[in-house]
């Protein structure tokens, strides 16, 4: 897909980390981009920044996001691109100890449940929101209408001991791409994930210099966490290039987990 000055796109978790630098490449490439976040400091500091627009979406509520599209699209016009990077989760064994008590405890069902609204049902609802929104687009070339991104993780093939509730539902935003993107392809759809690996996030950066160490240590090569602009490269890449599709992409230096 050709990237033109004034093509909308929404990216959500759009105020931080892989969002924001997928969000920022969009803009420095002329989108106007639509950032979807709760944090609604950041988020209205980025799209000032970036000249785009900032919507506070729940991507847990339907309503939230139906709102934040309408509002995107009262902006800027339908979205021909979609990047979902947001997410909520809650990490647990399936079964383990307390250690305080010694007893056996699980991740409970409300727990896991909480994590599929935000991790799997949430990925579905942005995309298929999307997807509704740009089957009524005209056609560019080959036919082509829109390209949707749904962020997984290296954890939905090799995921560790606590994320069970993680693991098995990026396995599931995978598992969304193949038949959705045959779902969407008369329409001239595109869908792909990118599953990264140990990415510098705000949230890792909160992390002790010690524990930073052994993670940059762990990555075969480069020996460094993964760059979030490097996670926007390739997002610019799945957009432009239109032969990417049905695709789970591993960005990850060639890690592979460990168990723990």
């Amino acid at each position: 897909m050709r990237i033109d000055a004034g093509m909308a796109a929404v990216v959500t978790g759009g105020a931080s980390g892989l969002g924001r630098a997928t969000a920022e490449a969009l803009a420095a490439s002329g989108v106007q981009v639509a950032i979807f976040d709760l944090n609604e400091e950041l988020g209205q500091e980025v799209a000032s920044a970036i000249g785009g627009l900032f919507c506070k979406v729940d991507i847990t509520s339907e309503q939230s996001v139906v709102a934040g599209f309408e509002k995107a699209r009262a902006a800027h016009g339908q979205e021909r691109v979609c990047v979902h990077c947001a997410m909520a989760n809650r990490k647990g064994k399936t079964v383990g100890r307390n250690k305080e008590t010694g007893e056996f405890v699980r991740l409970s069902t409300e727990d896991y449940e909480f994590a599929a609204q935000g991790i799997l049902i949430a990925s579905y609802r942005v995309a298929s929101l999307s997807a509704l929104g740009m089957a009524g687009l005209d056609p560019l070339e080959d036919g082509e209408r829109g390209t949707i991104i749904l962020t997984a993780s290296v954890a939905a093939q090799d995921a560790q001991v606590g994320q069970v509730a993680y693991g098995s539902l990026k396995a599931g935003v995978n598992g969304l791409v193949l038949p959705m993107a045959r779902d969407l392809m008369d329409l001239g759809i595109r869908v792909n994930s990118i599953m990264p690996g140990i990415f510098g996030t705000p949230l890792l950066g909160r992390l002790p210099e010690k524990v930073l160490d052994g993670l940059n240590a762990s990555v075969p090569f480069p020996k460094r966490l993964g760059k979030p602009e490097e996670f926007a490269s390739l997002a610019m890449e799945l957009v432009r290039n239109s032969y990417f599709n049905g695709q789970n992409i591993r960005l990850d230096g060639a890690i592979r987990m460990a168990p723990r």
